[in-house]
Parts: structure tokens; C-alpha cells; sequence
């Protein structure tokens, strides 16, 4: 049998356990979903249910008969970023990762930069987006200067006020900087970050624009889009792919507001792929070591999975998994080289342990067999849950 339809849902940096090269990436000992629910009583029935604390031991018992299949897959690329984590499950692998610079950005890339827009820039430095707007924006205010930082993410971002610095001036500032880092200064995204208020008020806005790099190879999303099938892209999945693969976009800035489109994706009459990022579990919780803010937002999502359960249709397939780990317990604010999660459940699909799987191309793979495809990488585990 197949599915008319399949949501693949990330829950953006939700890992489940230190992988055996963890140690390589300074990430022994991480776990993310574990130090979460070992932070209190974490109530998260929907996905217990499925199978989560099935997959290993977690501080919520296992079921006895799980609703759905479960399982982890390992991360075969080089790296532990969103990129490289979306790629990958899309069916390709990663060889090199993208350049991290936690010190800052190098004076050659700095200095072109300043002088491609004609004027300075502050920061220059890895911090949270909040904290550097808090700390430099009304210097940024006072001077035109441009806000420059990065993060644990291979990004250069750019933040800068409203009033000051206009969109389209921002924007083609980002254009410019994603023109410039090439090579082995090719990170994964520059990002706009404007923002508005006053000293002490100032805030983000939801005007945020990625500019990525296009995959170097065909991804699931290419090929479905080719062989005419839908593929919607709910929050920023559209981004991580460079908007190639997708038949539509679904802007959303925050998990919630991702859950509603989703919902609204799965009221239409589409053949194909729902592929939703929840962003939340990233940028608000794990980069800011915020263990029970990570535990709500658990909590929010389960509380919202039964929602999409019953939106869902016969022949539709739900999967749940991540990109890669950030444990918000953990001291540092980097992402976290981890396992990630595999839930898959549907009405006309078997409950079955999925075990470990070598790739988290395993999963574009299910997909692409699904709708009569294949990609370079992965193993399928279709036959393993059709009923």
C-alpha cells in the first residue's frame, strides 16, 4: 500500500542521546530529550504513546503496546546543524560541514563586507539574537551601524532597526554577504534580523529573511516536485533548501504558529509531502540553555499532535523527528551531536520498532518510495510499517 500523503514534522534540535562520535564534537554526554524529561514531571501522553520512551530509557515509562513506530537515526554527515540535518533526510550526505566561527568572523571577511556597504559594523561576535539587540541596538540607533554576529549555526547574520536601516537595504546587504562567503567561507545561511522599539524595548520582528545555500545534489523535495507531486513547506524548511523542491511556501514564525499552517496544509486536497520545521525547541530553548522552557514547549507540542492526528486522513502518515540535538542543559549553547528521534504513526500503518538507523536519509528514502521514487541515500522502512 501507499500513503496519499506523508507530514514529516522536525522538532528543531529535539536529539535523543549522545552519538558514538559525540566526544569528537566536544557533545559527550548530551542528550536533549533525556535531560528534558529528567527536569521534572514532563506530561507528553500523545507522544508516549507513539513510542518515544520505547525508543530507550527515558524518565517516562514505555508502553506496552506503542500506538505507533519508533525508532532513532544516527546523522552520517559531518556536522550537527540545521542544514546539514535537513539535507540529510532529504537523501544527501554531507561530507564537509559548514564553517562555525565562535570567535567571530576573520578580518577578510569582515573587512569586504564593510566596505561592499560602505560603512562599519558592530558586534562581530557569537551571541544570542535578543541579547546582541539589547546590548548594541542603540548604538546601531546612534551610528547606521549594522548589528554583525553568528551562533553555534553555520550563519552570518545581520541585525538592524527598521527606521534605520530599511528592508530593502537590509536585505540587499545579506544579498551582498551571501555573495561574499564562498569557498571555505561558505556558511550555511545569512539572515536578516530587523528589529524595532526603543532602548530596553527593542524586539525582532517576524520581517526575518534566510538566504542559504542551493543543495549541491538532487534532494526528496526536487524529486517529488518533479514527478509532479506537492510539496509544502511550512515554516522555515523553505529557507533550508533555498525555496527549490517546494510547490508552496507556509510562512510561520514560531511553533504554534507552524502547527496552524500545518493544520491548514492538511485541509487541502494534496498529493504529496507537508514538510514542517518547528523552530521553538532551537533558537528560544537549546541555544539558550532554558531546560524548562524546552520541557513546555514538549508539553505545547504533544498537547497540539492530537490535534493534527485528527486532521489527518485515512491514507496520511505522520513522522516526528529532528535535525540534530541541542541540549539545553548542557553549558555550552552549541548544538549537540546527537541521535534523533523517529515516531511514525497513521491509521493504516504498523506499530513496529524501527531500531537504529545508520542515516537520517532513511527517512526521505521512506518517503521517496512512497511515491514510486529514489534517492541516492538512505534505506527505506516503508514495508516495515504498511499495514
Amino acid at each position: 500500500m501507499s500513503f496519499k500523503r506523508i507530514l514529516l514534522i522536525v522538532l528543531d534540535s529535539a536529539g535523543i542521546g549522545a552519538m558514538p562520535d559525540a566526544d569528537e564534537y566536544g557533545d559527550s554526554g548530551s542528550d536533549t530529550i533525556g535531560h528534558t524529561l529528567s527536569s521534572r514531571d514532563v506530561r507528553i501522553p500523545n507522544m508516549r504513546q507513539l513510542g518515544l520512551a520505547n525508543i530507550r530509557k527515558l524518565a517516562i515509562e514505555p508502553v506496552a503496546e506503542p500506538g505507533g513506530a519508533y525508532g532513532r537515526a544516527a546523522l552520517a554527515s559531518r556536522g550537527k546543524d540545521t542544514t546539514t540535518g535537513h539535507w540529510e533526510m532529504s537523501g544527501l550526505i554531507i561530507e564537509r560541514p559548514f564553517p562555525t566561527y565562535p570567535d567571530g568572523f576573520p578580518r577578510r571577511i569582515i573587512d569586504e563586507f564593510q566596505k561592499s556597504i560602505g560603512r562599519g559594523v558592530l558586534g562581530n561576535k557569537a551571541a544570542s539574537g535578543t541579547e546582541i539587540i539589547k546590548e548594541l541596538g542603540a548604538e546601531h540607533v546612534r551610528t547606521g551601524k549594522p548589528i554583525v554576529y553568528t551562533s553555534a549555526d553555520s550563519v552570518f547574520q545581520i541585525a538592524a532597526h527598521e527606521d534605520i536601516v530599511p528592508l530593502a537595504e537590509l536585505y540587499h546587504w545579506c544579498e551582498i554577504a551571501r555573495a561574499q562567503l564562498t569557498g571555505e567561507d561558505e556558511v550555511g545561511r545569512v539572515i536578516a534580523r530587523p528589529f524595532v522599539g526603543t532602548p530596553g524595548n527593542f524586539r525582532r520582528t517576524e520581517a526575518r529573511q534566510d538566504y542559504a545555500i542551493e543543495p549541491a545534489q538532487e534532494t526528496l523535495l526536487d524529486c517529488m516536485k518533479s514527478a509532479g507531486f506537492d510539496v509544502v513547506a511550512v515554516g522555515k524548511i523553505g529557507s533550508i533548501f533555498c525555496h527549490r523542491g517546494t510547490t508552496e511556501e507556509l510562512k510561520a514564525g514560531n511553533n504554534d504558529a507552524a502547527v496552524d499552517q500545518t493544520l491548514r496544509a492538511l485541509t487541502s486536497d494534496s498529493r504529496g509531502l507537508i514538510f514542517t520545521n518547528l523552530v521553538d525547541f532551537d533558537m528560544l530553548y537549546g541555544h539558550r540553555n532554558d531546560v524548562e522552557g524546552y520541557a513546555r514547549a514538549l508539553e505545547r507540542f504533544d498537547t497540539r499532535l492530537s490535534e493534527i492526528q485528527s486532521a489527518m486522513r485515512d491514507d496520511d502518515l505522520l513522522m516526528i523527528t529532528a535535525d540534530h540535538g541541542c541540549d539545553p542543559s548542557d553549558i555550552s549553547t552549541d548544538h549537540t551531536r546527537e541521535y534523533v528521534p523517529i515516531l511514525v504513526w497513521g491509521r493504516q500503518a504498523k506499530s513496529v520498532d524501527l531500531g537504529t538507523r545508520a542515516t537520517l536519509a532513511d527517512i526521505g528514502q521512506t518517503v521517496a518510495e512512497n511515491f514510486g521514487l529514489r534517492l541516492q541515500s538512505g534505506e527505506s522502512f516503508l514495508r516495515d510499517i504498511s499495514g
